[in-house]
């Protein structure tokens, strides 16, 4: 199956530079994933799709202010990092521009000196072993020192770096947000909640392959990166529950579907409480074993999250979609509008 399979036009101007000053004002495009039939709403009517008994499932990833910038002690040279994954202790998995100016053993200072780096390892694709050095709590430093590290398509500064996280973050761990999310407000939550839909949580921290493009031309030669998981035993038994007594189970974005979805197929459809990595790719052909439904962003063209979606949908129905909402001025990926697949 070609990557080009998966493309299409997308003009500049429709990427979303900034977040809406209301979050819930984003439109809605509802896209029936059996008859390609689409709607046009606002996402502060999603409630009118969910039915009592149905279950949300919402990733509750905290992003972390990952972005450094530092210099190194020997020149004073300048260096960007971007925490990705924590390892043993204080060592950090990050990337580093300009990679080739960070060799084993070379120190990094942020803020003089208030946080100190060492490289100890060093892979490809700028990729370093950072060693971190500070007094206090590293994520009270991280909270002084680091800025969001927003994907590199969105060219404007964020000036409320919480307009970056969904309202139920609570996880500190993520390079992204789970962006699918932001649309919810507290209030509109609880309006569900009090409809008789399941506010179910899990968590997965969103890592480097978020922003590594798919760079093969066929999509069976894609290699995702492993991110972190957990799933709650309560949750767990709670979806269960939802699915043993009719209800639907729909996912809050492509990571709590990858998620589920891991889980699901590790357990012969059954949930139950798990913690690991996952590096679980979702393209056409897939039979999902978790889902009955989506609510998701717009996503760059041939990238792995469009395949997953179109394994959802249908890749016809989707592009479908897509093109219409290029025609309607949709707003497009991490500040833009949503779509409900049902």
């Amino acid at each position: 199956m070609k990557v080009d399979l998966f493309d299409f036009h997308l003009p500049e101007e429709l990427i979303a530079q900034t977040p809406l000053k209301e979050r819930a004002n984003s439109r809605l495009m509802v896209l029936n994933k059996e008859t390609g039939e689409l709607q046009h709403d606002t996402f502060k009517n999603i409630k009118d799709y969910l039915k009592q008994g149905d279950a949300l499932v919402l990733n509750d990833t905290r992003v972390l202010p990952a972005r450094l910038f530092g210099v190194k002690e020997d020149t004073g040279a300048k260096i960007e990092v971007l925490l990705l994954k924590q390892q043993a202790g204080d060592r950090w998995e990050t990337l580093i521009k300009p990679a080739k100016r960070v060799k084993v053993g070379t120190t990094l200072i942020f803020r003089d000196g208030l946080l100190r780096a060492q490289c100890i390892e060093e892979s490809d694709h700028g990729g370093r072993i950072l060693d971190f050095q500070y007094d206090g709590i590293f994520y009270e430093v991280l909270d002084r020192l680091g800025e969001m590290p927003l994907p590199p398509y969105i060219k404007e500064q964020l000036e409320d770096r919480d307009r970056y996280q969904t309202v139920y973050a609570r996880e500190n761990g993520s390079a992204a947000a789970p962006t699918a999310g932001l649309h919810f407000t507290e209030a509109l939550l609880q309006e569900i909640r009090e409809m008789g839909v399941e506010l179910l949580f899990i968590t997965l921290h969103v890592g480097l392959g978020t922003f590594r493009p798919v760079s093969v031309d066929e999509v069976t030669e894609h290699d995702m990166h492993a991110e972190f998981y957990h799933m709650t035993a309560e949750t767990a038994d709670r979806l269960n529950e939802v699915r043993a007594n009719g209800g639907k189970i729909i996912s809050v974005g492509t990571t709590s579907t990858r998620t589920l979805e891991t889980i699901a197929t590790a357990h012969n459809g059954h949930f139950t409480e798990a913690s690991g990595w996952t590096d679980i790719f979702i393209y056409p052909g897939y039979e999902f074993k978790a889902i009955d439904g989506m609510i998701t962003n717009f996503h760059l063209p041939k990238s792995t999250l469009i395949m997953l979606i179109s394994a959802l949908a249908g890749r016809e129905h989707v592009l479908h979609a897509y093109n219409r909402a290029v025609e309607e001025r949709y707003r497009f990926f991490s500040f833009g509008d949503a779509m409900l697949i049902k």
